[in-house]
């Protein structure tokens, strides 16, 4: 079945999980389903998330875990088919295991992959302060606002907007959906699963890159009181990265920070970094995108969440 089916109260996650259990159909080559977050394509997310589980699956040693994954999306993946993974095992080293992931739709390439694991090693450490930001515990979900202002949504788009997602987001300050003045270069939001995600780190990791395709390129757009269902705006993803720099848990709340220094060429670049309650800088995400505008063009029946980026189709 290429496409999970809609989650009902309390399935999302399970879903979410069951998108990470890849079958196996021989070695290296790996299969995944989908599930359609609203913009009737796969969720670039998850198609980052899946690879890095494929790869994962092709090292023997318990003790590697990623450090770091850059994926460029090339084709816009078709909701109904499976996507197969096909892991090339560039290297075996006595530190790091280097892996390329290819992810594949009838006979053609959607996404590309480069990731490296590492042992765990002792260092020297630093990082910058995490920001100020209210408890999420203050902080209404991002779930809660929609179903709350359901009738401010497109009608085409009430029922994916307010469906259950395997995240609890939790923005800081307005959601962009309802908030069209240009309100600066930095969005915050606290995000976490909506339950136990079990004591696999990778599992932790596929969640965290999954969550990092939320909401990074629509910071993009936030100087210019924008969002990503504008009817005149063409928004894609290009290129994702996300780095891993200690150990954490995704149902643990994480602060997400993201900020665009510059938005040129009808491209837009973010990168976000991840935050513990404690203020542990644990994870960094870069993205940029498509954002070209003078569209003349109806907006699509199910356009995306303005506080994700779902679109994986490079023009």
């Amino acid at each position: 079945m290429a496409e999970a089916p809609g989650a009902a109260s309390g399935d999302a996650l399970a879903q979410h999980l069951t998108l990470l259990d890849l079958e196996r159909i021989e070695k290296d080559i790996f299969r995944g389903q989908n599930r359609n977050i609203g913009s009737g394509r796969i969720f670039g997310g998850q198609v980052l998330a899946q690879a890095l589980v494929a790869a994962r699956g092709t090292i023997r040693q318990p003790d590697r875990e990623p450090h770091s994954a850059h994926g460029y999306f090339i084709l816009e993946g078709d909701l109904t088919v499976p996507v197969v993974y096909v892991v090339e095992r560039l290297r075996d080293g006595g530190s790091f295991t280097t892996r390329r992931v290819t992810a594949i739709q009838r006979g053609r390439a959607i996404f590309n992959m480069s990731a490296s694991f590492h042992k765990p090693e002792a260092g020297i450490e630093h990082q910058v302060e995490m920001p100020e930001a209210p408890d999420p515990e203050n902080l209404p979900s991002d779930l809660d606002v929609l179903r709350e202002n359901v009738h401010r949504i497109p009608p085409a788009l009430r029922s994916v907007l307010t469906q259950e997602r395997p995240l609890d987001i939790r923005s800081v300050g307005p959601m962009p959906l309802f908030h069209r003045e240009p309100s600066g270069f930095v969005q915050k939001a606290w995000i976490r699963a909506v339950g136990p995600l079990g004591d696999d780190p990778t599992i932790h990791c596929a969640t965290l890159a999954y969550a990092s395709d939320h909401g990074i390129l629509p910071t993009a757009l936030k100087p210019h009181g924008r969002t990503i269902r504008d009817a005149d705006l063409m928004a894609a993803s290009l290129d994702h990265a996300v780095w891993f720099h200690c150990p954490f848990r995704m149902d643990e709340w994480l602060l997400y920070v993201t900020k665009s220094p510059v938005a040129a060429g009808a491209r837009g670049f973010a990168h976000g970094t991840f935050f513990t309650r404690s203020g542990r800088l644990v994870a960094s995400a870069a993205q940029e995108g498509l954002l070209r505008t003078g569209i003349r063009r109806p907006p699509p029946p199910s356009a995306p969440d303005p506080s994700t980026d779902e679109s994986t189709k490079r023009e």
